[in-house]
C-alpha cells in the first residue's frame, strides 16, 4: 500500500511515518508543498493521500481539488489542525474520503486510514456530531463558500494584504479583490474588517 504524506512540517511527517509504518506492506512518500504533492501523485500513484490543509503556496483545499482533477479515483484523507465542521464539510464536498483533526488519537487515525482504504468514508466522531448538529439547529446548509473563498479568508485573518494574497495564490490583485467582494456578499458583510472577524467566528482563521 502506497501512502503519500503531505505536510509542511518535518516533525509531523516523521511522526506520521512512524505511526503508519506499523501497517504491514506500507510504502510511504512525502511532500512539503502542493507542487511537490502533485508531482508525487503523478509519479507514485499512491493508494492513499494524507493531506494537511495549511500548506505554503497552494492551499490544502485547492490542492485537494487539483489532485482529484489529476486522478478522480484518489483516496484523500485530510488531517488538519482545523477541527471546525466548516472545513470538514468543504473537504468532503470537494471529494475527500475522510477528515480528521490533528487532535485525533493515533488509534483513530489508523482506523480512518483502514476505512478509507477499504472504500468507506470517515469523519472524526466529534466533528461529525458537530456537523450534524449545526445543520439540524440552523435548518440550512453551511455558508456557500468554496475552497478559494476559505483560503482567502484564512489569509486575510492572518493579516495578509490583498496584494500579498494575490502573490501567494498566484493570481492577480483584481481576482482577489473581486473574490473578496463576492465573499462579503455571500456572508452579508460590507467591510474587510468584518470579514476577518467572521472568519474567526466560522473557524476559518
Amino acid at each position: 500500500m502506497k501512502i503519500l504524506l503531505v505536510d509542511d512540517h518535518v516533525i509531523v511527517r516523521a511522526g506520521l511515518r512512524d505511526l503508519l509504518s506499523t501497517l504491514s506492506g506500507t510504502e510511504i512518500s512525502e511532500a512539503a508543498t502542493g507542487r511537490d504533492a502533485l508531482l508525487r501523485l503523478r509519479q507514485d500513484r499512491p493508494n492513499l493521500v494524507l493531506l494537511d490543509l495549511n500548506l505554503p503556496g497552494i492551499g490544502g483545499l485547492e490542492l485537494l481539488r487539483r489532485m482529484l482533477l489529476e486522478d478522480s479515483t484518489a483516496r484523500i484523507l485530510v488531517l488538519s489542525m482545523h477541527a471546525e465542521p466548516l472545513y470538514a464539510a468543504r473537504a468532503m464536498e470537494l471529494g475527500a474520503r475522510g477528515y480528521l483533526s490533528k487532535n485525533a488519537s493515533a488509534d483513530e487515525l489508523l482506523t480512518a486510514v483502514r476505512r478509507v482504504m477499504e472504500g468507506s468514508r470517515y469523519i472524526e466522531n466529534e466533528i461529525a456530531q458537530e456537523l450534524a448538529l449545526q445543520k439540524v439547529t440552523s435548518g440550512r446548509d453551511l455558508p456557500d463558500l468554496n475552497e478559494r473563498d476559505l483560503e482567502i479568508m484564512r489569509l486575510l485573518a492572518e493579516g495578509m494584504s490583498l496584494a500579498e494574497i494575490a502573490d501567494a495564490l498566484g493570481v492577480s490583485y483584481k481576482t482577489v479583490a473581486n473574490a473578496c467582494s463576492r465573499i462579503k456578499a455571500k456572508l452579508g458583510v460590507t467591510r474587510t474588517s468584518e470579514l476577518v472577524r467572521l472568519a474567526t467566528t466560522l473557524g476559518v482563521a
